[in-house]
């Protein structure tokens, strides 16, 4: 059955590459993914699909089933993304439609005992939009997950970090600097304040753990006691339940920041980015299947990577996300190089790649046991993440 699926995403090769590359040369910011989002959906359509274009207040997220969907079964979510930066598609995002539509079409006729569920995801670069699909109930249907990411190598990510970013407002009270400095309560020295007591806190938490801070409002005049500050923080840990921890502890910071210099200080959690909980049997799975293809530059699973909203996605549910290689070892993501790899040859085969890895892998969740392996480990792991 593989050999007849391979083939089949085989036969779409030509217009997936098409779509990549449109997809490219339209660059869209996110939340405004209106060609990608369209372009991926009448794919969808003309294929079979039941497409629901846009979800929730998110008008460029969607949904697509096969006319096989029943009640009852397992849901086998394909999630891709299809945001640009600013400088353009430099993170390969033009690429996970194309490859997810790939697998899906080429599964469609399958007599898998399972839900195939294809989710459109807005806006990860900054935006967060896994996060709003799940905060408004999307995606919680599935059992499983999985994506791909173009890179330099073929591998599987373990962990990924939680991260909390926290704007803080410190509130004091204006005077002169030089006649009346007695009345001043200065909202800037309780951010510098709690700039420090992060550098304290650094050495008594778990050494995974990342803290980091800016201002974000310049204060003033330098003869003007300042009665606001404002800065951003961001709290990282591999463990979301840790990372817990460390936010009550630096909330403990800003509000003795907010004691010492009788200020006020309003704390306000911006975005919240969970953990990957592992998911081991499934990334051999999606790594045995790219032995199997024969797929370029194979390496050793990533054990720790940054944080992403498909973080929030797998402290849920088991996922993976298999990267498959196009650029050279060595070049970041979100760089020039990144970008100019995007229509190259080795960019269209990561697409088709990535395919046959994921229509594969679907294949070997069919067999007896697999879903609920898969669930059973990712159980474990949670309790202690």
């Amino acid at each position: 059955m593989k050999e007849e699926v391979l083939k089949k995403v085989e036969e779409q090769k030509s217009i997936l590459i098409k779509i990549a590359d449109e997809i490219f040369d339209n660059p869209e910011l996110c939340f405004n993914e209106i060609f990608a989002s369209s372009t991926l959906e009448d794919y969808l359509e003309k294929n079979g699909f039941e497409v629901e274009r846009g979800l929730g207040t998110l008008k460029t997220a969607f949904r697509a089933t096969i006319n096989t969907y029943q009640e009852g079964r397992y849901n086998i979510g394909l999630l891709c993304e299809y945001d640009a930066l600013p400088m353009g598609h430099g993170c390969g995002h033009h690429m996970q439609g194309p490859a997810i539509l790939g697998a899906a079409v080429a599964l469609k006729e399958t007599n898998l005992p399972f839900n195939l569920i294809v989710y459109g995801t807005p806006a990860e670069e900054g935006g967060g939009g896994k996060i709003k699909l799940l905060d408004q109930g999307f995606m919680k249907e599935l059992d499983i997950a999985l994506m791909m990411h173009g890179g330099p190598a073929t591998q599987v990510d373990v962990k990924s970090m939680a991260m909390s970013s926290q704007k803080v407002i410190f509130h004091g009270q204006s005077s002169h600097s030089a006649l009346k400095p007695e009345q001043g309560r200065s909202a800037l020295d309780a951010l510098l304040l709690s700039f420090q007591g992060i550098e304290f806190l650094r050495e008594h938490v778990k050494e995974d753990t990342k803290m980091h801070y800016t201002i974000l409002e310049t204060p003033g005049a330098v003869n003007v006691v300042p009665d606001r500050a404002v800065g951003e923080f961001s709290l990282r840990s591999y463990n979301s339940k840790y990372l817990e921890e460390v936010v009550e502890r630096f909330k403990k910071v800003i509000n003795g920041a907010a004691m010492m210099t009788e200020t006020t200080a309003e704390i306000e959690e911006m975005k919240r980015l969970e953990s990957k909980i592992p998911a081991y049997h499934l990334n051999e799975l999606l790594m045995e299947n790219a032995k199997l293809i024969n797929a370029k530059n194979l390496k050793p699973a990533r054990e720790k990577t940054g944080s992403s909203d498909f973080g929030n996605v797998t402290y849920i549910m088991p996922g993976a996300c298999i990267r498959v290689h196009f650029v050279p070892d060595g070049t970041s993501s979100h760089s020039q190089a990144f970008l100019d790899y995007g229509k190259t040859e080795e960019a269209h085969e990561c697409i088709i790649n990535a395919a046959k890895i994921l229509a594969a892998t679907v294949l070997d969740l069919a067999e007896e046991n697999n879903i609920e392996k898969i669930k059973q480990e990712f159980k474990e792991y949670k309790e202690n993440m």
